[in-house]
């Protein structure tokens, strides 16, 4: 495997990895510049088709395949996944590799050739393609409709238009309860004091009667 291949690994080349096995040049994405590749001779240069990395030094990126990846993905597409799967074990983020090129690696291994593997490839490259500007203009377009609906505009941005009302309604509220609470108490305090002096009139008056009785006593005893 090599940056200087011209044709694909395709199932096509089974009998090669039988009868050869698989080479990799073990060097840094970053320092692809400095490898002598004039000077590596191999018989049977190829190219990976469109993969997406899981190792943990470009997890998610296309095309940046450690040497481990690209030997696994080489192994499936030429239908030796026992091989694959058992380098992939060896690494613990291994497993991620094979579940998330699954698609990829399942139509690739199907192809008959490097010329059918590229036709797989951009295939697959335009309906990603297609489902993110779909994607891009479905955005563009539910930000229309929620300008243009007033519904819409009311829940999106209902927060920032009443400028904290919300929470001003709340102190007033809070407010409210608290007269509403001392109004209780002052009411509370008059029907008590009202009651006091009730009893104290019934009390006053009780005084009377006796004293008015007693009057009345002292009044026939005199007679």
């Amino acid at each position: 495997m090599t940056p200087n291949g011209e044709q694909a690994v395709s199932p096509s080349d089974r009998e090669v990895v039988r009868e050869h096995g698989l080479a990799v040049v073990d060097c840094s994405w970053a320092k692809l510049g400095d490898v002598p590749f004039k000077k590596l001779r191999a018989g049977h240069d190829r190219l990976l088709p469109y993969l997406i990395a899981t190792n943990p030094v470009n997890y998610g990126k296309p095309w940046k395949l450690n040497c481990v990846e690209a030997l696994a993905a080489c192994f499936y597409i030429t239908g030796f996944d026992e091989y694959g799967d058992e380098l992939l074990g060896k690494f613990k983020w291994g497993h991620a590799f094979k579940k998330v090129n699954a698609e990829l690696l399942s139509k690739y291994s199907k192809c008959t050739d490097s010329a059918s593997v590229i036709a797989a490839q951009n295939e697959y490259l335009a309906m990603i393609e297609k489902e993110h500007n779909d994607r891009h203009e479905g955005e563009h377009s539910d930000d229309d409709l929620m300008v243009r609906n007033t519904n819409h505009s009311m829940i999106a941005f209902g927060d920032d238009d009443d400028d904290g009302s919300d929470f001003g309604s709340d102190e007033e509220d809070s407010d409210e309860e608290e007269e509403s609470s001392e109004e209780e108490g002052v009411e509370e305090e008059e029907e008590d004091q009202e009651e006091e002096d009730q009893e104290e009139e019934e009390e006053s008056e009780g005084e009377s009667e006796e004293e008015s009785i007693t009057h009345s006593l002292k009044s026939t005893h005199i007679k």
